[in-house]
């Protein structure tokens, strides 16, 4: 099979009716757009990037592009898990790029990445935020294949590296580059088991009751999930959460959800909606 070139270009920008259209979209497969929805209860354009191929092979590259305008909101998610295969050679790397504009709101919540045996995969992001402008980004990991023995925790290499700069400063790097044997280590000291499934958020926002939501969330914390809320140095705060097994950790990212969206309405949308 060929190595894909996927690309992803989505521009989101009010329209004149209040609503947020796709000013400009462009795509490659393996990406693939279903028909946006508009959330009017929300204020929030949904749209959903479909990979109609089986998953991320060895050689496959693929960028990503969203930028949100003044006045604009966008929440971006997908319907499946994105699944690398075991690779006999060669890697797969992903880059994707973020910006919102003053006044724009951007949330980008896929579904988890599932690394199989033997796979090697880089992803990249850079998130660019200016002053006055919102996001709540999500990343999900699972551990492989659990349901089939022995294919967990086993992809060679893995490296998840984010930007976010707010006003063009730097406000929190962070870098991953494990196999599944090192994060497995990780996750047996932490004492979440097997079948842990990793997320990290971060949420770029203006908010005036920071404490009130930060307690409600530190309050999922047990019964399986562990989770921590730290603001960074500048306009927002990152998020980590591990749980147990992923039934468990979807239902947290709901519960955050939830508890975000009293405050940040573009959050109370509803993605089953899709």
């Amino acid at each position: 099979m060929a190595d894909f070139f996927g690309h992803l270009s989505l521009r989101a920008a009010p329209r004149a009716d209040g609503q947020t259209g796709l000013a400009a979209q462009s795509f490659r497969a393996p990406f693939h757009l279903s028909k946006p929805y508009w959330d009017a209860d929300t204020g929030i354009l949904i749209v959903q990037v479909v990979n109609p191929t089986a998953g991320i092979l060895a050689g496959d590259q693929l960028q990503s592009e969203i930028t949100v305008d003044s006045g604009a909101a966008l929440l971006v998610t997908t319907p499946s898990a994105s699944r690398v295969f075991k690779m006999d050679a060669g890697t797969a790397i992903s880059r994707q790029h973020f910006r919102v504009a003053p006044g724009g709101w951007l949330e980008v919540l896929p579904e988890p990445l599932v690394p199989h045996r033997g796979s090697r995969f880089r992803q990249v992001t850079s998130i660019d935020v200016a002053r006055g402008g919102g996001l709540f980004f999500v990343d999900q990991l699972q551990p492989g294949r659990v349901a089939h023995k022995g294919e967990a925790w086993l992809w060679d290499r893995l490296c998840l590296e984010l930007d976010v700069r707010l006003d063009g400063e730097l406000v929190l790097r962070e870098r991953l580059d494990q196999s599944g044997e090192d994060l497995k280590a990780l996750a047996a000291l932490a004492g979440s088991g097997p079948a842990a499934c990793f997320a990290n958020a971060v949420l770029i926002a203006d908010s005036a009751d920071g404490d009130k939501w930060r307690a409600e969330l530190n309050a999922l914390h047990g019964h399986g999930l562990w989770i921590g809320v730290s603001a960074l140095r500048a306009g927002g705060w990152s998020l980590r959460l591990v749980a147990s097994d992923s039934v468990i950790l979807r239902q947290a990212l709901r519960d955050v959800r939830r508890i975000l969206g009293a405050h940040f309405p573009h959050l109370a949308a509803d993605t089953r909606k899709l």
